[in-house]
């Protein structure tokens, strides 16, 4: 009985680390490419603020995001994030607040401020686009994690672009993990565990 749990154990093991692999090297491809192009909204995932002001990579993703808007590639944007913990600002607010003072027009800004994870955002992003009547967007985040907000905003119906914040690649193990760790994401939000 336990050679058939050991056998049982490995055929599924092997097939489900494989396909971990498989999409963890999609993600790292997919992290160095920027396809941004004209688009109805520039989408700013959160990351971590501190006391109102946002974290160096919350920043250089609305740096990122303000460029694309200066250039014209879309006349609105939208912050995303949750509180985090914080009980007096949310990162999407923060966002929003940060874009204002680099001179973004306060109506050109859409506060996604209830979200407490990648996935949660992302459809709570989805569904202010069809409120709204959008269906193209520029996500702005960490390479590594455009893959997994692609797919989740593709298949919410949505025409979407990447735009990876400018960083050096990911490398080493905890630049593997980066990837491994959107690629285990993605599987359980597609067997239907949203984090």
């Amino acid at each position: 009985m336990k050679r058939l749990a050991a056998i049982v154990a490995l055929a599924v093991a092997v097939p489900l680390a494989a396909y971990v692999i498989a999409v963890s090297k999609q993600i790292e491809q997919r992290s160095l490419v920027d396809d941004a192009e004209p688009s109805d909204v520039i989408v700013v995932l959160g990351a971590a603020e501190y006391n109102g002001r946002p974290s160096p990579v919350l920043k250089a993703r609305l740096d990122h995001a303000f460029s694309l808007y200066e250039r014209g590639l879309a006349p609105r944007l939208i912050t995303t994030g949750g509180a985090g913990g914080d009980p007096q600002f949310t990162e999407g607010e923060v966002g929003r607040d940060y874009l204002v003072k680099r001179g973004v027009r306060s109506e050109d800004i859409i506060v996604e401020s209830e979200g407490g994870s990648t996935v949660h955002s992302v459809v709570a992003v989805s569904e202010i686009m069809r409120r709204m009547g959008l269906k193209s967007v520029i996500v702005v985040s960490d390479g590594y994690h455009i893959f997994r907000v692609e797919k989740i905003l593709e298949h919410e119906g949505m025409t979407v672009r990447g735009s990876p914040r400018p960083v050096a690649p990911h490398r080493g193990a905890n630049g593997r993990w980066l990837y491994v760790r959107q690629a285990l994401g993605y599987l359980l939000w597609r067997v239907g565990i949203n984090i």
